[in-house]
Protein backbone atom coordinates (compact mmCIF):
# COMPACT_ATOMS: atom_id res chain seq x y z
CA UNK A 1 0.00 0.00 0.00
CA UNK A 2 1.16 3.77 -1.16
CA UNK A 3 1.73 5.68 1.99
CA UNK A 4 0.17 9.24 1.42
CA UNK A 5 1.22 12.39 1.62
CA UNK A 6 0.10 13.05 5.95
CA UNK A 7 1.73 9.78 6.65
CA UNK A 8 4.57 10.76 5.41
CA UNK A 9 4.56 14.16 6.64
CA UNK A 10 3.76 12.36 10.11
CA UNK A 11 6.46 10.20 10.43
CA UNK A 12 8.82 12.96 9.13
CA UNK A 13 7.38 15.11 12.17
CA UNK A 14 8.04 12.05 14.79
CA UNK A 15 11.43 11.63 13.54
CA UNK A 16 12.39 15.13 14.09
CA UNK A 17 11.01 15.56 17.67
CA UNK A 18 13.12 12.64 18.43
CA UNK A 19 15.86 13.79 17.03
CA UNK A 20 15.63 17.27 18.88
CA UNK A 21 14.91 15.15 22.35
CA UNK A 22 18.19 13.22 21.53
CA UNK A 23 20.33 16.45 21.53
CA UNK A 24 19.72 16.91 25.60
CA UNK A 25 22.66 14.53 27.07
CA UNK A 26 24.50 13.81 30.04
CA UNK A 27 27.21 16.05 28.83
CA UNK A 28 25.00 18.22 27.30
CA UNK A 29 22.00 18.55 29.75
CA UNK A 30 21.16 22.31 28.63
CA UNK A 31 20.82 23.14 24.89
CA UNK A 32 19.29 26.23 23.12
CA UNK A 33 17.66 26.30 19.41
CA UNK A 34 20.52 27.59 17.55
CA UNK A 35 22.69 24.06 18.74
CA UNK A 36 20.35 21.93 18.41
CA UNK A 37 19.00 23.15 14.78
CA UNK A 38 23.05 22.70 13.96
CA UNK A 39 22.81 18.78 15.19
CA UNK A 40 19.28 18.13 13.59
CA UNK A 41 20.01 20.09 10.45
CA UNK A 42 16.63 21.91 10.44
CA UNK A 43 15.69 25.22 10.31
CA UNK A 44 15.38 27.09 13.67
CA UNK A 45 11.95 27.95 13.60
CA UNK A 46 11.02 24.47 13.38
CA UNK A 47 12.74 23.10 16.31
CA UNK A 48 11.13 26.53 18.34
CA UNK A 49 8.04 25.08 17.14
CA UNK A 50 8.68 21.87 18.57
CA UNK A 51 10.30 22.51 21.65
CA UNK A 52 7.38 24.96 22.70
CA UNK A 53 4.87 22.06 21.70
CA UNK A 54 7.36 19.63 23.96
CA UNK A 55 7.38 22.42 26.46
CA UNK A 56 3.64 22.63 26.47
CA UNK A 57 3.44 18.85 27.61
CA UNK A 58 6.25 19.12 30.24
CA UNK A 59 8.89 16.90 28.33
CA UNK A 60 10.94 20.13 28.18
CA UNK A 61 11.96 23.06 30.68
CA UNK A 62 12.86 26.48 29.50
CA UNK A 63 15.39 28.73 31.50
CA UNK A 64 14.08 32.09 31.22
CA UNK A 65 17.47 33.42 31.96
CA UNK A 66 19.56 31.77 29.37
CA UNK A 67 16.16 30.90 27.15
CA UNK A 68 17.83 27.68 26.42
CA UNK A 69 16.25 24.02 27.50
CA UNK A 70 16.62 21.03 29.39
CA UNK A 71 14.60 17.42 29.89
CA UNK A 72 11.58 18.18 31.67
CA UNK A 73 9.60 15.97 34.27
CA UNK A 74 7.04 15.19 31.65
CA UNK A 75 9.48 12.89 30.38
CA UNK A 76 9.90 10.92 33.40
CA UNK A 77 5.96 9.94 33.62
CA UNK A 78 6.15 8.64 30.23
CA UNK A 79 9.46 6.29 30.51
CA UNK A 80 8.18 5.69 34.24
CA UNK A 81 6.50 2.36 33.03
CA UNK A 82 9.66 1.06 31.74
CA UNK A 83 12.01 1.86 34.10
CA UNK A 84 9.57 0.07 36.59
CA UNK A 85 9.64 -2.61 34.14
CA UNK A 86 13.38 -2.75 33.82
CA UNK A 87 13.92 -2.64 37.29
CA UNK A 88 11.62 -6.04 38.18
CA UNK A 89 13.73 -7.29 35.42
CA UNK A 90 16.70 -6.79 36.98
CA UNK A 91 15.53 -7.57 40.83
CA UNK A 92 13.67 -10.83 39.51
CA UNK A 93 16.66 -12.25 37.38
CA UNK A 94 18.75 -14.02 39.86
CA UNK A 95 15.37 -15.21 41.62
CA UNK A 96 13.95 -16.74 38.54
CA UNK A 97 17.67 -18.23 38.24
CA UNK A 98 16.71 -20.07 41.40
CA UNK A 99 13.08 -20.86 40.37
CA UNK A 100 14.32 -22.86 37.36
CA UNK A 101 16.98 -24.60 39.49
CA UNK A 102 14.85 -25.83 41.75
CA UNK A 103 11.69 -27.13 39.33
CA UNK A 104 13.80 -27.74 36.82
CA UNK A 105 11.25 -26.22 34.78
CA UNK A 106 11.11 -23.13 32.49
CA UNK A 107 11.16 -19.77 34.97
CA UNK A 108 9.29 -16.60 32.99
CA UNK A 109 8.51 -13.02 33.90
CA UNK A 110 5.23 -11.52 32.45
CA UNK A 111 4.51 -7.39 32.76
CA UNK A 112 0.63 -6.61 32.26
CA UNK A 113 -0.11 -3.61 29.35
CA UNK A 114 -3.71 -2.99 30.62
CA UNK A 115 -5.22 -5.53 28.10
CA UNK A 116 -2.30 -8.41 27.52
CA UNK A 117 0.30 -10.33 29.70
CA UNK A 118 4.16 -10.15 27.86
CA UNK A 119 7.15 -12.01 28.77
CA UNK A 120 9.71 -10.13 29.32
CA UNK A 121 12.42 -12.35 30.68
CA UNK A 122 12.70 -16.08 29.90
CA UNK A 123 15.11 -18.39 31.84
CA UNK A 124 14.47 -22.34 29.52
CA UNK A 125 14.94 -25.66 31.61
CA UNK A 126 17.31 -27.37 31.12
CA UNK A 127 15.82 -30.57 30.03
CA UNK A 128 16.04 -31.65 26.57
CA UNK A 129 12.17 -31.32 26.60
CA UNK A 130 10.80 -27.95 28.17
CA UNK A 131 8.23 -25.67 27.70
CA UNK A 132 8.77 -22.12 26.02
CA UNK A 133 7.85 -19.33 23.87
CA UNK A 134 9.33 -16.54 21.97
CA UNK A 135 10.52 -13.47 24.19
CA UNK A 136 7.95 -10.76 24.26
CA UNK A 137 5.04 -13.14 23.52
CA UNK A 138 1.80 -11.77 24.62
CA UNK A 139 -1.36 -13.67 25.59
CA UNK A 140 -5.00 -12.66 26.54
CA UNK A 141 -6.71 -16.02 27.15
CA UNK A 142 -8.63 -15.90 30.11
CA UNK A 143 -7.24 -19.49 31.07
CA UNK A 144 -3.33 -18.22 30.97
CA UNK A 145 -1.85 -18.35 34.20
CA UNK A 146 -0.41 -14.89 34.23
CA UNK A 147 -3.23 -13.46 32.52
CA UNK A 148 -5.87 -14.90 35.44
CA UNK A 149 -3.61 -13.20 37.97
CA UNK A 150 -3.08 -9.73 36.16
CA UNK A 151 -7.00 -9.74 35.88
CA UNK A 152 -7.44 -11.41 39.77
CA UNK A 153 -5.69 -7.50 41.00
CA UNK A 154 -7.40 -5.61 38.12
CA UNK A 155 -9.27 -2.52 38.92
CA UNK A 156 -13.33 -4.66 38.71
CA UNK A 157 -14.69 -2.23 36.36
CA UNK A 158 -11.92 -2.60 34.15
CA UNK A 159 -11.72 -6.20 34.61
CA UNK A 160 -15.32 -6.21 33.49
CA UNK A 161 -14.81 -4.38 30.64
CA UNK A 162 -12.19 -6.54 29.42
CA UNK A 163 -14.55 -9.44 30.03
CA UNK A 164 -17.15 -8.09 28.45
CA UNK A 165 -15.67 -6.53 25.59
CA UNK A 166 -14.52 -9.79 24.18
CA UNK A 167 -10.69 -8.42 24.86
CA UNK A 168 -10.20 -11.43 27.47
CA UNK A 169 -10.85 -14.99 25.36
CA UNK A 170 -12.44 -16.85 28.23
CA UNK A 171 -12.68 -20.04 25.60
CA UNK A 172 -16.70 -20.25 26.15
CA UNK A 173 -16.33 -19.97 30.49
CA UNK A 174 -19.50 -18.13 31.39
CA UNK A 175 -18.17 -14.40 32.71
CA UNK A 176 -20.08 -15.38 36.07
CA UNK A 177 -17.85 -18.54 36.67
CA UNK A 178 -15.04 -16.85 35.49
CA UNK A 179 -15.28 -14.08 37.68
CA UNK A 180 -15.43 -17.05 40.83
CA UNK A 181 -12.36 -18.36 39.37
CA UNK A 182 -11.07 -14.85 39.64
CA UNK A 183 -11.86 -14.06 42.87
CA UNK A 184 -10.25 -17.27 44.00
CA UNK A 185 -6.98 -16.70 42.03
CA UNK A 186 -6.61 -13.33 44.32
CA UNK A 187 -6.89 -14.62 47.53
CA UNK A 188 -4.31 -17.88 47.32
CA UNK A 189 -2.24 -14.94 45.51
CA UNK A 190 -1.59 -17.80 42.31
CA UNK A 191 -3.07 -19.37 39.30
CA UNK A 192 -3.71 -22.33 37.25
CA UNK A 193 -2.86 -23.27 33.82
CA UNK A 194 -3.00 -26.81 33.57
CA UNK A 195 -3.39 -28.06 30.28
CA UNK A 196 -6.26 -25.82 29.34
CA UNK A 197 -4.72 -23.26 26.93
CA UNK A 198 -2.58 -26.28 25.50
CA UNK A 199 -3.12 -29.91 26.03
CA UNK A 200 0.79 -29.79 26.18
CA UNK A 201 1.73 -26.97 28.71
CA UNK A 202 1.20 -26.44 32.30
CA UNK A 203 1.76 -22.69 33.92
CA UNK A 204 1.68 -21.27 37.80
CA UNK A 205 2.10 -17.85 37.93
CA UNK A 206 2.31 -15.84 41.09
CA UNK A 207 1.73 -12.18 41.73
CA UNK A 208 4.53 -9.77 42.11
CA UNK A 209 4.28 -6.85 44.04
CA UNK A 210 6.07 -3.72 44.52
CA UNK A 211 6.43 -1.51 47.57
CA UNK A 212 2.80 0.20 47.01
CA UNK A 213 1.42 -3.63 47.83
CA UNK A 214 0.54 -3.28 43.79
CA UNK A 215 1.05 -5.83 41.37
CA UNK A 216 3.87 -4.80 38.97
CA UNK A 217 4.73 -8.69 37.39
CA UNK A 218 4.20 -12.04 37.53
CA UNK A 219 6.33 -15.44 38.44
CA UNK A 220 5.54 -17.43 35.83
CA UNK A 221 6.77 -21.89 35.69
CA UNK A 222 6.28 -23.24 32.43
CA UNK A 223 6.48 -27.08 31.97
CA UNK A 224 5.20 -30.06 29.39
CA UNK A 225 1.80 -31.54 30.65
CA UNK A 226 3.25 -34.92 30.77
CA UNK A 227 6.17 -33.87 33.22
CA UNK A 228 3.26 -32.56 35.93
CA UNK A 229 1.46 -34.98 37.80
CA UNK A 230 -0.84 -33.79 41.46
CA UNK A 231 2.51 -33.97 42.97
CA UNK A 232 4.87 -32.10 40.86
CA UNK A 233 2.14 -29.64 40.41
CA UNK A 234 1.46 -29.03 44.10
CA UNK A 235 5.92 -28.62 44.07
CA UNK A 236 5.24 -26.24 41.11
CA UNK A 237 2.65 -24.07 42.63
CA UNK A 238 4.81 -23.68 46.31
CA UNK A 239 8.50 -23.36 44.19
CA UNK A 240 6.44 -20.34 42.43
CA UNK A 241 4.56 -18.40 45.23
CA UNK A 242 8.22 -18.24 46.93
CA UNK A 243 9.96 -16.95 44.20
CA UNK A 244 7.37 -14.45 43.43
CA UNK A 245 7.59 -13.56 47.10
CA UNK A 246 10.65 -13.11 47.41
CA UNK A 247 11.04 -10.70 44.34
CA UNK A 248 8.25 -8.89 46.10
CA UNK A 249 10.48 -8.64 48.87
CA UNK A 250 13.78 -7.39 47.35
CA UNK A 251 11.13 -4.80 45.83
CA UNK A 252 10.39 -3.70 49.19
CA UNK A 253 6.82 -4.91 49.94
CA UNK A 254 6.09 -6.53 53.24
CA UNK A 255 2.96 -7.27 55.17
CA UNK A 256 2.19 -6.01 58.67
CA UNK A 257 3.34 -8.22 62.36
Amino acid sequence: MTETRSETRGASVIVNVLDVLRCFTVEHPVVGVTEIAEQVGLHKSSVSRILATLEQERVVDRDEETRKYRLGVGLIAIAGPLLANLDVRQVAYPLLEDLRETTGETAVLNIWDGSESISVEQLSSTHPVKHTSVMGSRYRSGLSATVQVFLANEEPTRRAELISSGEIDLAGIPPVEYEARLDLVRERGYAVNYGETSAEEVGVAAGILDHRGELVACAMTAAPYYRIGADELEQLCSSTRIAARRISTRLGYHTEG
